[in-house]
């Protein structure tokens, strides 16, 4: 964590840029990966002694326009782009002390428990579990209450196993944890998480060196080998949980016709019959 976010942020993007893909010729030995800062400032049409004072730190209030043409020079994308301006002038409101609960609204987790046939549950800004109805406990162990999503795909061994496609998971976690703490340095949770999967994955470390920010999908594919009903693919949609701040509710359907929806089924019956009346 750092107090410069604007500078570490642009350049672990300039890292990221090759000078072909914009134009440049690059000759001889280089440096450094990516651009050089004299190379980014021509793309934005600043002075190179500006933008190395921007990466520095030693400027803290860059315009409105002038990170928009950095950001053109990066190639950025609108989650990118708004994520640097987020860094550069940090909302009052994100700044937090201490560490706060996340709760799940009561008539919220009353609606998770009425869904008997679909899985479901809510996640909170960090990534946590907060709420799960018994279906998507069944459905897989990371949706339990208390797990932390991101530590569960990087650190529990089940995890590589239940899912092909992990690593693509980790990468977007990660994006979509960035995004959501953007400028909060302070939040003692975000510090925590961040300092224990540093210590403990080599892959986290890679991927939050990249400074790649995503906000959360709308929804996507789900696709896992259960142990009991075999391979289900599911249609997962997220929505926000109104009044709550950051809180994401996750629903997974199967396509009435199809293999998985007979899978599923399945899983709910023994899903049922194991939870308690």
């Amino acid at each position: 964590m750092t107090e410069n976010l604007v500078g570490e942020y642009l350049r672990a993007r300039r890292e990221q840029v090759r000078p072909e893909d914009v134009g440049i010729t690059a000759t001889g030995a280089r440096r450094v990966p990516g651009l050089r800062r004299d190379e980014l400032a021509m793309l934005a049409g600043i002075s190179s002694e500006y933008y190395t004072r921007l990466e520095q730190g030693r400027d803290r209030h860059p315009s409105a326009q002038v990170l928009d043409a950095v950001a053109r020079a990066l190639g950025l994308d609108p989650a990118s782009t708004t994520h640097l301006h987020d860094l550069a002038d940090p909302a009052p409101r994100r700044r937090r002390t201490s560490r706060r609960t996340e709760r799940v609204r009561p008539s919220v987790a009353r609606l998770l428990a009425t869904w008997d046939r679909t899985p479901a549950f809510v996640q909170g800004r960090h990534l946590d579990v907060l709420a799960a109805n018994p279906l998507a406990v069944a459905l897989s162990p990371l949706f339990r209450p208390g797990t932390n999503l991101l530590r569960a795909v990087l650190l529990e061994p089940d995890a590589h196993r239940l899912g092909p496609e992990w690593e693509a998971t980790a990468a977007e976690l990660v994006a979509v944890l960035r995004s959501a703490a953007g400028p909060d340095v302070a939040d003692p949770h975000l510090a925590e998480l961040v300092g224990e999967l540093s210590v403990r994955s080599e892959l986290f470390r890679q991927l939050w060196a990249r400074h790649d920010v995503r906000r959360h999908p709308g929804g996507g594919v789900y696709r896992v080998t259960h142990p009991q009903v075999g391979d289900l693919e599911l249609r997962y949609d997220k929505f926000a949980v109104a009044d709550a701040e950051d809180q994401v509710l996750v629903v997974y359907q199967a396509d009435p016709s199809s293999r998985s929806a007979e899978a599923l089924a399945l899983l709910s019956s023994l899903a049922a019959a194991v939870s308690p009346a």
